[in-house]
């Protein structure tokens, strides 16, 4: 098997056809709505909260909310419908996330958007949970991860996921692999690559963006959209602290997996750490919008779709890959 990850690739330019960048097309269709590029702010809790929800979705972004204050979940769609805008949340496979399901259809609350947020997804109880939630609230789209093969992805799949989530601890935060020996930590892109030879439907490619040339990389490989966390946790309108040492600024981050997150030191596979403070998030989703549309260029297309044509080489093996 090819091994490699986002530093190993360098995508291979093409002619260029339009006259400006600026012409070039960077929306996606991700389930019922299209959005201005195809990325979302990881669903964790130093990534995402309700205003900022609310102003990606007023922008045409998409996002996830996470799942870690359970009891704001409903609230928080009857918000989000209220203001006419989409509702995008996370729920686990607890026994308690079934009654959830159920308050939901007793109070005929049907959110856009659900994710089964859940570190090993590739399980029976995962596939039991997109069962129910399939049968109680069939017009949600439903995502769900985290996997890293294709077996994962058709099974997945095959059970009534409309799209999957792959990526085994390949974030920053992320110490999976070394507390357990698992993951696609350092081949992530190569996990994405594999996981799109089976793949029907869309992927998310979760973790391991350090760039934001790796978002068009993700795009070349088979993502539909791309969860980043620490690129977008250091800003003005993230949850959270903002700390400052020596005269620089810097914001907490922390990984779901974390002995923070957790509240106890209990099967932790992630780390808390500070992040760089980068000012306002709607700059560097401009930065992000601009660098893609340059990508796009490269590839010697208009629309997003062309990245998936290009050519590629792997670098450390001094591969060249024209499939």
């Amino acid at each position: 098997m090819e091994v490699f990850d986002y530093e190993d690739i360098q995508l291979i330019p093409n002619k260029n056809i339009i006259k400006s960048r600026s012409d070039a097309d960077t929306s996606v269709k991700f389930g019922p709505k299209t959005f201005k590029i195809p990325v979302v702010p990881a669903n964790m809790e130093t990534v995402i909260n309700d205003d900022l929800a609310i102003w990606l979705a007023q922008n045409d972004y998409f996002y996830v909310m996470h799942r870690f204050q359970p009891e704001k979940r409903e609230p928080f769609i009857k918000k989000m419908h209220s203001l006419n805008l989409y509702a995008s949340i996370s729920v686990g496979i607890k026994p308690a996330e079934y009654e959830f399901i159920d308050q939901l259809v007793a109070d005929n609350q049907k959110p856009e958007y659900i994710t089964i947020d859940v570190a090993h997804g590739h399980s029976d109880y995962v596939i039991q949970m997109i069962h129910y939630i399939k049968e109680q609230l069939p017009d949600s789209f439903l995502i769900a991860g985290n996997l890293g093969t294709p077996e994962a992805v058709r099974e997945i799949e095959n059970a009534g996921a409309d799209a999957t989530k792959i990526g085994i601890g390949p974030g920053k935060a992320c110490i999976t692999k070394l507390k357990t020996g698992f993951g696609t930590g350092g081949w992530q892109l190569a996990a994405l690559r594999l996981c799109s030879k089976a793949a029907r439907k869309p992927m998310i490619a979760d973790g391991g963006i350090r760039y934001n040339g790796d978002i068009a990389k993700s795009i070349r490989f088979g993502a539909s959209m791309v969860m980043i966390g620490s690129l977008l946790a250091g800003h003005e309108e993230t949850p959270g602290n903002l700390i400052s040492i020596d005269g620089k600024k810097y914001k907490q981050y922390w990984g779901s997996a974390s002995e923070r997150q957790k509240g106890a030191y209990r099967n932790v596979e992630g780390r808390q750490m500070l992040v760089p403070y980068r000012g306002h998030i709607a700059d560097t989703l401009d930065e992000m919008e601009q660098d893609l549309q340059s990508s796009i260029s490269y590839a010697g297309g208009r629309k997003l779709n062309d990245i998936t044509k290009v050519d590629y080489v792997v670098l450390k093996n001094s591969i060249f890959n024209g499939d």
